[in-house]
């Protein structure tokens, strides 16, 4: 049988993706993160299903649950928040299922940037301004950066940061970044994309830091700095240029249409 990581999405039950949903709702067992994963979610799992909440469970016990429910012959919907892709601890889960023998596969699911975007009405690269997004977090006790990925090296590209796991630390976020973006830079936090408790705060390097204290956000926040969040004045893409050179019609395209050529 297979284990499935699915990408529960952001926050928001129907944020799920269609194939996460179906997946989700033929596996006979399903370990999630209680702590971020709605519960709504489980709904959709068949109703004899053995549900195990992963919030408090090591790694050692995580790959035993999931082995165990290989060898009874299970399908395994194993659900985390956002997107299998990042910041997901997935590596090291497939890394075990791989030394065991157990066949996994992965559904993407929406990221917490993406919700977060969504939420402040942004898109993250613009003509002209940006067309670079940097995902990244700042070194923790537990987990070190690696060398070349500290903020100061990351923030002279002067590409638009995503940080992840950083709203603790929101003063030394600011402090690493002013060197190389300046004060009046854009800043938004996103705590709680996408759910009914969704809170967004916007404002620059020089006052995001305030915002974030006042409003007692520690964490399940993404924040963001860069001159595109504040973009108004920029050239339009050259996308949908009328100047841009388009293929003519197909000869056999059905004749009436409103976009047939002419």
């Amino acid at each position: 049988m297979t284990v499935y990581f699915i990408g529960a999405g952001p926050g928001a039950a129907d944020l799920i993706t269609v194939r996460g949903a179906r997946t989700l709702a033929r596996c006979r067992v399903c370990l999630y993160a209680g702590s971020l994963v709605p519960r709504e979610l489980l709904d959709a799992c068949p109703p004899d299903a053995r549900l195990v909440d992963t919030a408090r469970l090591d790694l050692d016990r995580i790959t035993a649950e999931l082995v165990a429910a290989h060898e009874a012959g299970h399908d395994v919907a194993r659900l985390h928040s956002g997107d299998p892709s990042v910041f997901s601890a997935v590596a090291e889960q497939m890394r075990r299922l791989d030394a065991a023998g157990v066949p996994y596969d992965v559904v993407p699911g929406v990221p917490a940037f993406a919700a977060a975007a969504a939420a402040l009405k942004r898109e993250l690269t613009v003509p002209t301004v940006g067309q670079t997004v940097i995902l990244t977090r700042i070194a923790q006790q537990a987990t070190p950066m690696p060398d070349g990925e500290d903020l100061a090296t990351l923030g002279r590209s002067g590409a638009l940061l995503v940080l992840h796991l950083a709203a603790r630390y929101v003063d030394r976020v600011v402090a690493e970044l002013l060197p190389h973006y300046g004060p009046d830079c854009p800043a938004a936090v996103v705590a709680m994309a996408s759910r009914p408790d969704e809170l967004v705060l916007r404002g620059t390097l020089d006052d995001i830091a305030a915002q974030v204290k006042a409003a007692g956000i520690v964490r399940t926040a993404v924040i963001m700095v860069g001159r595109t969040l504040g973009a108004e004045q920029f050239r339009d893409s050259h996308l949908y240029s009328p100047d841009r050179e388009r293929p003519h019609e197909p000869c056999d395209a059905p004749s009436g249409g409103a976009d047939t050529a002419r």
